[in-house]
């Protein structure tokens, strides 16, 4: 077995810490991937008793699934909360690093406190989190995973959020560098970008801007906007053994949004 190659022969057995637990689409990730036999960690603001009822929730009364589940507060935006977190969780070995903010403005618009709290919470939190499980893994010589959710529009202009455009861009910046820097250590790096989903940030997008709602109506080739489901299923692709040989890619499910169609 490689280094960086964890010792599994089927689907499942990995610990993994999600951020953005609480969102729609990370909350689908966390009951998907403890579908699959994984043990997740998921985390969030919200405080112990918030998330551990929401997780009773998720996972419907199915016993088997919610025994694999666990709540921690974190905010990805304050280190030594993460770093709390991080050394907490027993045998850590994949993080997805899911949680995010998105306002909308105009270019012309956007004030100094829109654009830092999106690097904050987006870019800085994400690369905080990465940093300190990578820090962990290497301190404990054991290979690991590092997932970031990205966005189709990391590499398609949208009008209206250039803060968050650009701090997914930089994202998958920041997984090219850990992919590569980290591979010695049997680390690898990811993002999963997902398209227009009908849920969390793009949700609240198609309700409250009009816009917003009549260029995602048309931009998705396929048809229709993306299900949290479908986005999960490409987390835990990224979590099996079958993916096991990649890193530093970007797994793009989008519908065909990025092909332009426009008209």
């Amino acid at each position: 077995m490689s280094r960086g190659t964890l010792d599994r022969s089927v689907d499942g057995g990995r610990h993994v810490l999600v951020t953005g637990a609480l969102g729609d689409i990370g909350g689908a990730v966390v009951i998907a991937l403890a579908r699959r036999g994984h043990h997740v960690t998921a985390t969030d603001l919200a405080d112990e008793q918030v998330g551990g009822s929401a997780l009773d929730a998720a996972a419907a009364g199915n016993g088997t699934v919610r025994a694999r589940l666990a709540y921690r507060r974190m905010d990805v935006t304050d280190r030594v909360s993460v770093q709390s977190v991080v050394a907490s969780v027993p045998d850590l070995d994949t993080v997805v690093a899911n949680a995010g903010m998105v306002t909308s403005a105009p270019f012309l618009e956007i004030t100094p406190e829109q654009w830092g709290t999106h690097l904050d919470v987006n870019l800085t939190g994400a690369f905080t989190t990465a940093q300190v499980t990578a820090q962990r893994l290497v301190a404990e010589g054991r290979p690991g995973l590092l997932l970031f959710t990205g966005s189709w529009v990391a590499e398609v202009p949208w009008p209206e959020i250039t803060a968050y455009v650009a701090t997914k861009a930089a994202l998958q910046m920041v997984a090219r560098q850990a992919a590569r820097e980290l591979a010695p250590y049997g680390i690898r790096a990811n993002v999963v970008a997902p398209g227009i989903v009908r849920a969390g940030l793009a949700k609240r997008q198609l309700q409250l801007e009009p816009q917003y709602a009549a260029r995602a109506a048309r931009v998705v080739p396929l048809g229709e906007l993306q299900t949290v489901e479908q986005v999960a299923d490409a987390f835990c692709y990224l979590c099996s053994p079958g993916a096991d040989y990649m890193t530093g890619s970007t797994l793009l499910i989008d519908g065909g949004a990025s092909l332009f169609a426009f008209d």
